[in-house]
């Protein structure tokens, strides 16, 4: 049975559900952040996933990154799966341009991140679920 790692829980947004992942927002201003989370039950490497789930993982990140390119005027799209932290898998897709606080190192351990206010997650929310839309991606549920 699925379940999400609590601090991901702690530290994210629900968006929604795509076929194999749950989208969330990260609770962080400084960048368009989203994490996509396999829901399939106690993996946590990428190779754990069958052969169909990994071309899926792959299929979803690569569209909703692109579409997040696009929508959000990157200089750079990272994606990446670190889980030194949080064993259960996600893939980060997170948005960089020139310029941010953390050009041009990593995103992580970098600064302090700065919560979205109650008024900012709304309004990243509706600008994410737009950026899915015009992913194509399918998804299950908003």
């Amino acid at each position: 049975m699925f379940i999400l790692d609590e601090r991901l829980q702690q530290d994210t947004c629900w968006l929604a559900d795509l076929p194999l992942c749950r989208v969330l927002l990260m609770n962080d201003a400084r960048y368009p952040w989203l994490i996509l989370v396999p829901r399939v039950a106690a993996v946590s490497e990428v190779f754990e996933l069958d052969d169909g789930q990994q071309q899926q993982l792959w299929d979803e990140s690569r569209q909703l990154a692109q579409a997040m390119a696009g929508a959000f005027a990157a200089d750079k799209m990272n994606i990446a799966t670190l889980g030194n932290v949080v064993r259960q898998l996600h893939m980060h897709l997170v948005v960089r341009r020139e310029g941010d606080e953390s050009w041009p190192a990593p995103v992580w351990g970098r600064g302090t991140p700065v919560p979205y206010s109650e008024e900012e997650q709304d309004g990243m929310r509706r600008q994410m679920l737009q950026v899915l839309e015009a992913s194509g991606l399918e998804v299950q549920e908003v």
